[in-house]
């Protein structure tokens, strides 16, 4: 069990509580930016407790749901959570269990700092999205000064955070990946939690390395 897995293994069972109001204000923000056509698959990576794929599933009933993330027991409670028909699976991010050209829309929500090999997970995400399939990622945001500080002080003392970016960073992240037409909107939801939803889509001419 790495650090990420300890971390969220002892916050799962009061991590909606805890966390409500910053888990339904990047829900939203989130939601917002996701284009939605009926009968689409739509994977949530890093899925936590389900909170993102309950809303998902509730609004657009016809939308083939999965999930996945590293900790087994926040998986226990988007089980509980979810229906039956929503796929959720023990993962990480850089080694995806799905077949190539899988998923019509790819989400992460407050995910991406704990990334480790953040180039590796994205060429994942272009592996199995379909073409011209969508990208959505919520994250901290480093424009902000209340995250640098945040990001300074976990690097020190949270083994489980790895790194926020600014909206310039993020935006040649994933240019390098293979995604196109790419969009960061950065915002506030409070006085202290920056943030950043970034789009994207597949780029066809990106070249999958099995």
């Amino acid at each position: 069990m790495n650090n990420v897995q300890k971390e969220y293994a002892k916050l799962a069972r009061k991590y909606d509580e805890k966390w409500h109001f910053y888990v339904e204000a990047t829900l939203q923000e989130t939601l917002k930016r996701i284009e939605f056509h009926s009968g689409e698959r739509l994977l949530d990576i890093g899925c936590g407790t389900g909170a993102l794929l309950a809303v998902i599933e509730k609004r657009y009933p016809d939308t083939i749901l999965a999930g996945v993330d590293p900790t087994r027991e926040m998986l226990d409670i988007a089980g509980r959570r979810l229906s039956k028909k929503v796929h959720i699976e023990q993962s990480w991010a850089e080694s995806l269990p799905f077949e190539t050209e899988t998923f019509d829309v790819i989400v992460f929500c407050s995910v991406f700092h704990y990334i480790r090999a953040p180039l590796i997970a994205l060429k994942e995400v272009i592996r199995v999205l379909k073409p011209a399939g969508r990208v959505v990622i919520t994250d901290w945001c480093d424009d902000y000064i209340t995250c640098q500080i945040c990001d300074l002080f976990l690097r020190v003392f949270n083994k489980a955070h790895f790194k926020t970016y600014r909206k310039k960073e993020f935006y040649q992240l994933l240019s390098s990946s293979g995604l196109d037409d790419i969009e960061i909107d950065g915002y506030k939801v409070n006085w202290f939690w920056g943030m950043m939803t970034a789009t994207a889509c597949k780029n066809a001419s990106a070249l999958i390395h099995e």
